[in-house]
C-alpha cells in the first residue's frame, strides 16, 4: 500500500478540480483527500494499492482537466489507512 502527498500547481481552483480529482480517486480505488489552498494550488492526500497511486496520479493528470496543470509536487508518505472515502475537503480529516 501506498500514500501520496500532492500539491497542484496551474489554474486548478475554480473549474471542478476537486471534483474532478474525487471521480478519479473513486475510480481508481483511492482513499484520502482533496482541498484548495489560499495561495491558488490543490493539495491532495491519495492512498492506495501502489498501482492504483499510478493510475489515479496519470489520470488526474492526463484527464480532461489535465491541462490546467503547470506542476505537482508529489511526496511519498508512510501509509495510514486512515480513510475509507475520498473527500473534498477543508481540513485533513475529510469534512
Amino acid at each position: 500500500m501506498k500514500r501520496i502527498h500532492l500539491f497542484v500547481t496551474g489554474a486548478v481552483q475554480g473549474v471542478g478540480f476537486r471534483y474532478y480529482t474525487r471521480e478519479k480517486a473513486i475510480k481508481s480505488n483511492i482513499f484520502g483527500w482533496v482541498k484548495n489552498l489560499s495561495d491558488g494550488r490543490v493539495e491532495i492526500i491519495a492512498e492506495g494499492d501502489a498501482n492504483n497511486i499510478d493510475d489515479f496520479l496519470l489520470s488526474i493528470s492526463k484527464g480532461k482537466l489535465g491541462s490546467y496543470i503547470s506542476n505537482i509536487e508529489k511526496q511519498d508518505e508512510s501509509f495510514t489507512g486512515h480513510f475509507n472515502h475520498f473527500y473534498i475537503t477543508y481540513n485533513e480529516y475529510g469534512r
